[in-house]
């Protein structure tokens, strides 16, 4: 049987979280970060997982409330989690973008180095202005040349941490030799970088340390198959899972790699209950905390690309059409989510009028990521049967509140993993690579 892959994602800003709730705590204390952590470590998980963004959304004008809580980066807190933790992993989102090669190899590999082996870096693109204009460059990269900016940034990272071959590290004190003379030595030519001199971090525990990929693109999923080692994936319901599953495992096969060398992780949430019942009205009243009539409008403007801040959440949605003007977006600094409003819209409307639903219903009901809700049997048998038919290869798990959010599944759910031999009971590996049974390159 396959053994299932769990990663905690710390919730932070985005529309899962429950900040409101008095159950919430703080979404930038250490002390949130280091309970999630030793949460998802006693649980035996593979990795912790954090989100980034470069720059706080708008919309409106205004900041997206779920941004007001801060982006603190994300390397910088995972050093701080190497410490008070020994086994999980620690991946970090960090845009391939706005960075330097050196630059983020070299702090990528001294997390590596900090954490014994258990880094991760899950590697996102952006093409737009608005972020951009926090940078030097500003908003330059055309956007059909995210990925390709991306698949050199990644191969250029990995021939600096491979400037340091294992026999590099002399330190013969009767000699006096420290290094030879070859150590960190590059030298890379290419469309986007022209870069050369001594990689100055010594090779790390993985010597690659795991990449991560987002993207859902056909160009997304083409630098997933040529460079990752997992996916952070969308597709977690079981059909589109399985042909999400099919569709990468034939990429990965072209571009000559092994089968099972890339890991399929879609996110997932989860509602809990002693009985399915009371699970799904848990998951009920997360989803109505998740929208509330702000957010409903606020999401709904998001498709539109209009101000329908004089609408009733509970109402109809409007019947004027969305806005296709590209240069006229109403929201600032999120990856376009709908490649057709027009038509996504035309699929809307035909869903609230079939179910008579109101816009907040109907927000509800289309913005829902894969959930897992139910007992902690049911969810245990759910997350197994999705592994072992092909539907994924684990999932990275988003808790809806800070940082207590995961401390009920790894109490209940874990164990009932563990007892059909699914999920380890123990570490039986040191490093983040090893965790996922993927060759150790260090």
């Amino acid at each position: 049987m396959k053994q299932v892959i769990l990663a905690a994602h710390f919730p932070g800003v985005n529309n899962q979280t429950v900040w409101s709730d008095p159950a919430s705590g703080s979404q930038i204390d250490f002390a949130s970060f280091t309970h999630l952590a030793r949460t998802a470590e006693r649980g035996r998980f593979d990795f912790f997982f954090l989100a980034d963004g470069q720059r706080l959304r708008e919309q409106r004008g205004r900041i997206h409330d779920l941004d007001v809580v801060g982006r603190p980066d994300s390397l910088t807190v995972l050093s701080g989690l190497a410490a008070v933790t020994t086994h999980l992993g620690l991946a970090a989102t960090v845009n391939a973008t706005f960075n330097e090669p050196y630059d983020l190899a070299r702090r990528i590999a001294t997390l590596d180095h900090l954490s014994g082996g258990r880094a991760g870096w899950n590697v996102v693109t952006s093409s737009d202005a608005f972020t951009g204009e926090n940078f030097r460059r500003g908003g330059y990269l055309d956007h059909s040349q995210r990925y390709e900016r991306a698949e050199e940034f990644v191969r250029t990272t990995r021939e600096l941490w491979d400037s340091w071959a294992a026999e590099d590290l002399v330190a013969d004190p009767v000699t006096g030799t420290f290094a030879t003379r070859e150590a960190g030595a590059f030298a890379h030519r290419g469309t986007h970088f022209d870069i050369g001199g001594r990689f100055t971090v010594p090779r790390s525990p993985q010597r690659h340390p795991l990449t991560i990929q987002a993207g859902d693109s056909d160009g997304g999923r083409e630098f997933a198959a040529a460079t990752a080692d997992a996916i952070f994936s969308r597709h977690g319901r079981p059909a589109e899972g399985q042909a999400f599953y099919r569709d990468i495992a034939a990429r990965v096969a072209a571009h000559g790699r092994a089968p099972g060398s890339l890991k399929i992780l879609p996110g997932a949430t989860f509602a809990l209950g002693d009985t399915d019942a009371e699970a799904q009205e848990h998951a009920d009243h997360i989803r109505r905390q998740q929208v509330s009539p702000q957010t409903a409008i606020l999401l709904l403007e998001q498709l539109w690309n209009r101000d329908l801040s004089a609408y009733d959440p509970e109402g109809p949605l409007p019947e004027i059409d969305p806005d296709v003007s590209e240069d006229r977006s109403i929201i600032k600094g999120r990856a376009g989510m709908y490649r057709d409003r027009l038509k996504t819209a035309a699929e809307w409307r035909a869903l609230a009028e079939q179910k008579r639903l109101g816009i907040r219903d109907l927000i509800i009901e289309v913005t829902g990521r894969q959930s897992f809700i139910g007992s902690p049997a049911r969810v245990a048998e759910e997350i197994n049967e999705s592994v072992q038919s092909d539907a994924a290869d684990g999932f990275i798990l988003v808790p809806h509140l800070t940082p207590t959010g995961l401390d009920e599944f790894v109490d209940k759910v874990v164990p009932l993993l563990q007892e059909r031999g699914v999920f380890r009971t123990e570490y039986g590996t040191t490093t983040l690579r090893g965790h996922l049974g993927l060759e150790n390159n260090g």
